[in-house]
């Protein structure tokens, strides 16, 4: 058992990782510093339970999450505002097809894509995503968390996890190709995937 006392040492080193998760799930900076304050009680009031040894930073994504969906996905909040500074962070997609033409030397098509897109643009589409798809293409894509990781912290099979992950993929490539289409940066042809 972990001494509650270690709690703020051990813990405090994830927040700012935790907060850019938050506002990545809210849309909303107010909304993620309740979300980060609400998480960061539950683990505390929880932390006797915590094994240490095991993969904290995965618990506290857990209790994250987990306190976003049942907390603020289930009292609707949609806050209108989206104000996601980490656009750095967006490197999630590389799985996007081929482009086709050269691009520069050392660089893969898919940063040449990327590059096709304004940050607001990449921004909506990660937007656009339902829930479960986009927490899942988040955590994997932009936090880093394996599979099994990405299981433990939302409680779902592995399965259900690469299945989300596949078709938050899918449906992120998809909303990109309707903006590099309304740009007229891809012909009117087949979308990716069909």
């Amino acid at each position: 058992m972990a001494d509650q006392a270690h709690f703020t040492d051990l813990t405090m080193e994830y927040m700012p990782a935790l907060y850019s998760a938050a506002l990545r799930m809210t849309r909303n900076p107010s909304d993620a510093e309740d979300l980060v304050q609400e998480t960061y009680l539950k683990a505390y009031r929880a932390f006797g339970s915590f094994t240490e040894g095991t993969n904290l930073k995965a618990w506290l994504y857990r209790i994250l999450t987990n306190t976003y969906i049942n907390s603020y996905r289930a009292a609707k909040r949609r806050p209108e505002i989206s104000d996601v500074e980490d656009v750095e962070d967006l490197y999630l997609y590389r799985r996007l097809g081929p482009v086709e033409g050269g691009g520069a030397p050392g660089r893969s098509a898919e940063d040449e894509a990327l590059d096709s897109f304004t940050d607001d643009e990449v921004k909506a589409a990660l937007e656009s995503l339902p829930d479960a798809f986009r927490i899942a293409v988040l955590l994997a894509d932009v936090e880093g968390f394996s599979y099994k990781e990405i299981a433990e912290i939302t409680e779902v099979p592995i399965g259900t996890v690469m299945s989300r992950i596949h078709r938050g993929r899918r449906a992120l490539q998809k909303a990109l190709h309707e903006f590099a289409q309304a740009r007229g940066l891809v012909g009117s042809g087949a979308r990716p995937g069909e």
